[in-house]
């Protein structure tokens, strides 16, 4: 284990601010060619698929062994009738002459520069490649054939929900999980079919339209929720898709033909609309495609890697193990696993809802579960404690375009009704935000119990996993902090993050009682699902500390008349973090008094991470590497958070050794080495992925106020170059190697002053 011994205090004014160290390769870049997937063999069914997206529409792709192509489709916004995320349907594209069997010559390449599967297979005359890519600046797919003799290529579609069917398996978020109907059995949630396009000429084409919204009323009567009055969120949603091709017939209701050529062309049109009667939907599908038709591809196509390029140039962290003695394939890993993951948000990170934690938009069937490639284990609900992961990474890799679905759902779209909701369970002001909501906002069903609202004493959820449990609010504008902080964005800074501050400050400053010395007293509370029988808990404790410290640090015209008064009033009013001692060694702890333990987090350490009160320049950092040493609970996997805890206290070693651990724990039944999982939650694990991308990116650099910390975490034996994003539109481009720090370029030049390098030994 590497402990902090020295804080070199010197800027780095030596450092060079440009060129290279010895032995760095020349031009290193964004580029990330060099961790390309590239299989020379077809698949056998999905669990073969490669992920592909644009940010809202995302496909597993896989080539069978008969050389057909096939993807799955989704979207992020494709809630049906039962609130359930589905996917749009399954496409098959088959070649004919059908290709020799078994496939000669075959590569599949996912090319993450561009965002593009190509495939190719055949030897001389019966050669074929495909290029297929989901359009970043357009809701379409499209799909291009070549190949050495003349062949017809032929597009269809499967469909799996082609009659009523009673979801075979209930899971915790499902709207009805709980609910028993009069003869006591377990009430039914009933998908409907999805609907095929009959009339139509040189294309084909399906939709699902929700009939009737099963989950929003009966969440909102059972929940005393009525009169806050909304659309419904559900009812007349409309989604599916369109194919075309030049030229094609159509050959049948769910097959498309193009003519015998040695080029062929489909486009996909994937749209969703609320509320939108079907033949609305259809006309947009159409003026989408119609849209399209008149742009040449090649610029279609330009506008694509633009996209692209631009994202992997925000920011790139590669690293290489070369040492004697060091595992050489280690820095490759966590480097391919690093980009593999930050490649699967950008697919899924910019449509209108946030990323599901379990599955994303890349669920395919799994083998000894029941349903189709619409389930995910835990339902279609947010968990926060899940969602934020994704999100958790994204400032210091640039991606600030992907948090946005986040800060929209939480901090504006569903604040209203939590202010709503917390004056009429608790009467007074602010707003706390509940742990599991559906994405309208109401908590979960099974979570929040079937008696109704007004025969209960208590309004709140009957489930104690996480009745009391409110870490998501400072959570949440600790994270708008950070994006403000990083792109001086005054617009968000007034618009949403002060509002959103105003109210969940307000919460926690009325819902408490306070001491003879006017500190809050926060109880009854519990220290995230482990801990349910509290006093001052360390995760909202800490969390408004570090919230309000920051919020106070703001330039002094920035708030509104009184509100730097309320903040330090408050922060006059907070008890310290809380602390134990065992064995005469003191250690955060919990919560200032902790019992009834049912889960397996490690709520102490919320002070390190996500809120950085304790961390490795700090002279109380010995506090967190006690809580850490002694945690009851331990794992690199899923949603644990012990690798960012690790680095956040400058354990180099343990951080290493757990981020390359995490990198190779990949799901057994999946050929792509960043499907994870399935863990806690389900595959692709999309917490496993966005715990390893914080963790790298902590190893080598944190923040706190205007100082950036390089290193404070770094294996002396790992070389790396990166280019990372810092506060105040920072960038900073450097490198370790053989031991030694190098700054290359510092973007402002005036934020050199600002970099510290902590080292270790």
């Amino acid at each position: 284990m590497i402990r902090l011994t020295a804080l070199v205090v010197s800027l780095l004014l030596s450092l060079p601010t440009l060129g290279s160290p010895p032995g760095a390769k020349a031009g290193s870049t964004g580029d990330p060619a060099r961790y390309n997937i590239m299989w020379d063999s077809p698949s056998r069914d999905y669990t073969g698929s490669m992920p592909l997206g644009n940010g809202e529409i995302g496909l597993n792709v896989w080539v069978e062994e008969t050389g057909d192509l096939l993807f799955y489709l989704g979207r992020t916004d494709t809630w049906d009738d039962n609130g359930r995320l589905l996917k749009i349907g399954k496409v098959r594209i088959s070649i004919d002459p059908r290709p020799e069997i078994p496939l000669k010559c075959f590569v599949q390449t996912l090319r993450l520069g561009d965002g593009t599967i190509t495939v190719r297979f055949g030897e001389g005359t019966r050669g074929v490649t495909m290029r297929l890519w989901v359009d970043a600046c357009h809701p379409l797919i499209h799909l291009e054939i070549e190949s050495r003799q003349p062949t017809v290529a032929v597009a269809s579609f499967d469909l799996w929900r082609t009659a009523p069917y009673d979801i075979p398996s209930v899971e915790a978020s499902d709207v009805l999980a709980g609910l028993k109907r009069d003869d006591n059995q377990p009430a039914q949630s009933t998908v409907e079919p999805d609907s095929v396009l009959t009339r139509l000429s040189g294309r084909i084409g399906w939709f699902h339209h929700n009939v009737k919204s099963v989950g929003p009323e009966i969440s909102a009567r059972i929940q005393g929720l009525q009169g806050f009055k909304r659309p419904d969120p559900l009812l007349h949603r409309t989604f599916g898709a369109v194919i075309t091709a030049a030229g094609a017939r159509r050959l049948d209701d769910t097959h498309l033909g193009s003519s015998s050529a040695r080029h062929h062309r489909f486009t996909i049109c994937a749209l969703t609309m609320h509320p939108a009667k079907p033949s609305a939907w259809l006309q947009a599908a159409d003026d989408t495609l119609a849209a399209a038709g008149r742009v040449s591809l090649a610029k279609l196509r330009t506008s694509h890697e633009r996209w692209w390029r631009n994202f992997w140039e925000r920011s790139w962290i590669h690293v290489t193990s070369p040492g004697p003695g060091t595992d050489s394939s280690a820095g490759y890993t966590v480097s391919q696993a690093y980009a593999l993951q930050r490649f699967i948000n950008a697919c899924a990170g910019r449509g209108a809802y946030p990323i599901k934690f379990n599955g994303s938009i890349f669920t395919v069937p799994s083998p000894g579960q029941p349903g189709d490639a619409d389930y995910r284990r835990w339902g279609p609900g947010y968990w926060w404690q899940n969602t934020r992961l994704p999100y958790i990474s994204m400032c210091t890799s640039g991606d600030y375009d992907l948090l946005q679905p986040l800060f929209r759902m939480y901090g504006s779209r569903l604040m209203p009704l939590f202010k709503y909701r917390t004056r009429l369970y608790l009467n007074h002001a602010g707003a706390f935000i509940p742990e599991c909501i559906f994405f309208w906002g109401e908590v979960f069903s099974a979570t929040y119990g079937w008696t109704p609202f007004e025969e209960r004493t208590d309004k709140l959820q009957q489930s104690g996993y996480h009745k009391w449990e409110w870490v998501s609010g400072p959570e949440l504008v600790w994270m708008m902090l950070d994006y403000y902080e990083h792109t001086l964005d005054v617009r968000f800074l007034r618009e949403t993050l002060l509002p959103t501050a105003h109210e969940i400050l307000t919460f926690f400053d009325q819902h408490y009682s306070r001491d003879a010395a006017g500190k809050l007293v926060m109880t009854p509370s519990q220290a995230c699902e482990t801990w349910w029988d509290c006093t001052n808990p360390m995760p909202e404790l800490s969390g408004l500390h570090a919230v309000v410290g920051r919020l106070l640090s703001l330039p002094e015209a920035v708030p509104p008349p009184g509100e730097r008064g309320f903040w330090q009033a408050l922060k006059d009013r907070l008890p310290e973090i809380p602390t134990r001692t065992l064995e005469g060694t003191a250690m955060l702890a919990p919560a200032a008094r902790f019992a009834n333990k049912q889960n397996v987090e490690n709520p102490e350490l919320y002070a390190v991470f996500p809120f950085r009160l304790v961390s490795v320049e700090k002279p109380d950092r010995n506090l967190g590497i006690e809580a850490f040493l002694r945690r009851e609970d331990r794992g690199n996997f899923g949603w644990r958070q012990d690798d960012i805890f690790a680095a956040y206290l400058g354990l180099a070693d343990t951080a290493r050794d757990y981020l390359l651990g995490r990198a190779r724990n990949k799901d057994a039944s999946s050929r792509f080495p960043a499907f994870w999982g399935p863990n806690y939650d389900w595959v692709p694990d999309q917490d496993h992925g966005s715990v390893l991308l914080k963790t790298l990116q902590a190893m080598i650099m944190q923040t706190e106020g205007r100082a950036i910390y390089l290193f404070p975490a770094w294996p002396r034996e790992w070389n790396v170059d990166f280019k990372l994003r810092a506060p105040h539109r920072t960038v900073i481009e450097g490198t370790f190697r053989d031991g030694k720090a190098t700054v290359l370029n510092v973007t402002p030049p005036s934020r050199r002053k600002d970099i510290l390098l902590l080292t270790g030994k």
